[in-house]
């Protein structure tokens, strides 16, 4: 499974990498986009990221984190066990 974990260096940011690096499964390629950089606007782009954080699986914009990233969401979205 593939994590893209899209953030924009604040706290909220912050503590959602964190929470995906504690929690995700150990089968998880973690990817973490900082949205101030050119290659990472490009690909929020692709997604159509609208806010941050924001977590793409597997190519596909994880709808289950939307109201926050918590490992409630995490677990609804296959990325925590």
């Amino acid at each position: 499974m593939i994590v893209e974990v899209f953030t924009g260096g604040c706290p909220c940011c912050d503590e959602a990498a964190e929470l995906v690096s504690r929690v995700a499964r150990p089968n998880c390629e973690i990817e973490f986009l900082d949205i101030r950089l050119p290659h990472a606007q490009e690909r929020a782009k692709h997604y159509d990221i609208k806010r941050l954080p924001a977590i793409v699986v597997d190519g596909k914009l994880a709808t289950c984190c939307e109201a926050g990233v918590d490992e409630a969401s995490l677990r609804m979205c296959g990325v925590a066990a």
